[in-house]
């Protein structure tokens, strides 16, 4: 168990919070959630250690390992893919070298019967059994399958991650976390980038989590798919339920109307009673009944509303200019990277006032096609922008665009042109930068305030065709939301990519499905075009994986676990044969060891040629004993891995 106990983290004049505490159980799965700024990044830092608290502690068991995956990662961009999720296995990669180490030298010597030959061999029977012990014998293929869960292929585990975007970049340290098997994982924003596809298979793969997790994030469904608790962090305070995150809402509203009817009825109690006394207090028959009235009123408990943080964003998108009817169309679009085909046979028509979601699986290229359409990417093929047609691009890494020197006031100055320029803090307010906000540097700022800003430098453009790229990364829940309604009002064009299934819900009135081999279009919401697939989930429809193509794969892949099943008892069978027959060598050898020492004891070493020869076979016989007791000692390490 995870214990915060008495947390304040204090900057300058600024209290981020003062005086948490909350336990961390064993099978808890927390959504940590709360207004951006609110200190959920630096509670998870706080946990693991990487930032001390200016009160409080935090305790942790003896060999408690904590996985945790910060928004802003470092790796080793020259190392491949597979190399740098092996980092996750410290002790069994230093264990693997020693191993090789010993084995070398085991091969060139000879002084079978020294003490530093035996240390060798103890220490090597040592390491193997470590080994085995923590699962060393099977990491290859378990790195390569949690690889190739979040979304890689085979051919990509050799490239370097130079080669790589910070989404995939981001996926590899995600693996290095679930690879530890830690006993809590602390993730902040770990959907971010990753599509629909390795979003419901990470869902999948924390769910069976045996360990306990902290879970930041703004997407909803993740949540509650997750989490069995949920913290939220606000005006320094932590609010603790048993409930994933839709449920906890539900029953914080409820629980603050209680509140509230305690508080009124409290009040007029107090104004009532507060009568009396004044009434009663200068009788003489009363003085002593308005003194109790007092004393009652002085150790009454006193009822508090609870304070929200109620700000939110207030977005809405300028005034569109007049355009055609026609705003994008597009014929046989291609793209290829050097020899690799990204996408080919590309069509699609654009109207005027449409709202629609790009979807696809990872890599197939969307973003791709928004920079096509957006910054001129080399293709082939052809698109025409519509008449009086103006772009206003929100591209994956806007936030991290931004010059981190500069202001929050001078990002905006930068761009603000005509009359504008005399609303900028009004403007910045509206997008949560008020007060000395707007003097802060934008380094200093969260992932979700760096996305604000972003979203404020696209609303002082007047566009009637709006393209966003993920904007919901790093947006808290309540911004989403006034983005998704703001979006929603919006009387101009939009064309959005997205893998939160909240957010384009009943947001995208057409779906466009984009794959290598071209474009479909679907009139309809998210979840209706995958009922329509007769997909169950997201995951199995871009695998192209109908119901009864998934009922098939499954008799299949009983029939694989027989077979499976089947070759290693047959496996079993060989080895435990093996050991049986080393093992009746052993005590055949060990005898006639014995009797040659009695013989050599007794021998007149005058005769050299006699000794000579009976020397030799003792020394045959104890190689071969050495021999049999390395193939025991092989064949049972076999067992205990296959077992």
């Amino acid at each position: 168990m995870i214990s915060v106990n008495d947390i304040s983290v204090i900057y300058g004049e600024r209290k981020l919070f003062d005086g948490l505490s909350f336990h961390l159980s064993p099978k808890d799965k927390i959504g940590l959630v709360g207004k951006n700024g609110a200190g959920k990044s630096t509670m998870l830092k706080v946990i693991k250690g990487i930032i001390s608290p200016t009160k409080g502690q935090v305790s942790i068991p003896k060999d408690f390992k904590i996985g945790y995956l910060p928004q802003q990662m470092v790796h080793n961009e020259e190392n491949t893919i597979l190399e740098e999720a092996s980092l996750a296995f410290e002790e069994e990669n230093k264990i693997d070298e020693r191993i090789a180490q010993i084995t070398k030298e085991l091969e060139t010597r000879t002084d079978y019967e020294s003490d530093a030959y035996s240390h060798l061999i103890e220490e090597l029977n040592v390491l193997n059994d470590r080994l085995t012990l923590i699962g060393g014998g099977s990491l290859q293929e378990h790195i390569e399958r949690v690889l190739k869960g979040l979304g890689f292929v085979q051919s990509d585990l050799d490239r370097k991650m130079s080669e790589f975007s910070g989404g995939w970049k981001m996926r590899v340290e995600l693996a290095k976390i679930l690879l530890q098997s830690p006993d809590a994982i602390l993730l902040d924003e770990p959907t971010n980038h990753l599509d629909l596809d390795s979003i419901e298979w990470l869902e999948s793969f924390l769910v069976k989590h045996p360990g306990s997790i902290i879970l930041i994030s703004h997407d909803r469904d993740f949540l509650d798919n997750i989490t069995n608790r949920t913290i939220e962090i606000m005006n320094g305070r932590t609010y603790d339920y048993k409930f994933s995150y839709s449920k906890y809402i539900v029953q914080r509203t409820d629980e603050m109307e209680r509140q509230k009817e305690a508080y009124k009825n409290q009040q007029k109690y107090i104004q009532d009673t507060e009568k009396l006394i004044n009434k009663f207090r200068a009788k003489k028959n009363k003085a002593a009944f308005a003194q109790s009235l007092i004393k009652k009123l002085e150790k009454l408990e006193r009822i508090e509303v609870d304070e929200f943080d109620n700000s939110k964003m207030k977005i809405v998108f300028p005034e569109p200019p007049h355009a055609g009817k026609v705003v994008v169309e597009a014929h046989n679009l291609e793209k290829y990277y050097t020899d690799k085909h990204i996408f080919s046979d590309v069509n699609f028509y654009i109207k005027k006032g449409e709202k629609i979601a790009l979807v696809g699986k990872n890599g197939v290229g969307k973003t791709t096609l928004l920079k096509i359409l957006t910054q001129g990417l080399d293709h082939r093929g052809s698109f025409k922008i519509g008449h009086n047609v103006s772009i206003g691009y929100f591209a994956q890494n806007e936030a991290e665009k931004l010059d981190t020197t500069k202001t929050v006031f001078e990002t905006i100055d930068d761009v603000a042109i005509g009359d504008i320029r005399t609303q900028l803090r009004s403007i910045l307010g509206a997008f949560l930068f008020g007060g000395d906000d707007i003097d802060k540097k934008v380094s200093v700022l969260s992932g979700g305030e760096k996305t604000r800003l972003a979203l404020c430098k696209l609303m002082l453009e007047e566009n009637n065709l709006i393209i966003l790229d993920e904007p919901t990364n790093h947006l808290d829940l309540v911004s989403k939301n006034v983005l998704k309604e703001a979006i929603k009002s919006f009387k101009g064009t939009v064309l959005i990519v997205s893998h939160d299934r909240n957010f384009l819900h009943e947001l995208a009135e057409t779906i466009y499905e984009l794959k290598k081999d071209g474009l479909s279009q679907y009139i309809g919401d998210i979840y209706d075009f995958l009922k329509e697939k007769k997909a169950e989930s997201i995951a199995l429809y871009e695998k192209g994986i109908s119901e009864i193509a998934q009922k098939r794969k499954g008799e299949s892949d009983q029939k694989m676990a027989y077979e499976a099943r089947k070759e290693q008892d047959k496996k079993l069978r060989k080895l435990k044969n093996r050991i049986q027959k080393c093992e009746k060598r052993i005590d055949e050898l060990e005898e006639l060891v014995q009797k040659k020492e009695i013989e050599i004891a007794s021998l007149d070493f005058s005769d050299k040629e006699k000794s000579n020869a009976s020397l030799n076979e003792f020394q045959t016989l104890k190689d071969e004993l050495s021999r049999v007791m390395k193939d025991w000692e092989s064949a049972s390490e076999e067992l205990e891995q296959l077992s």
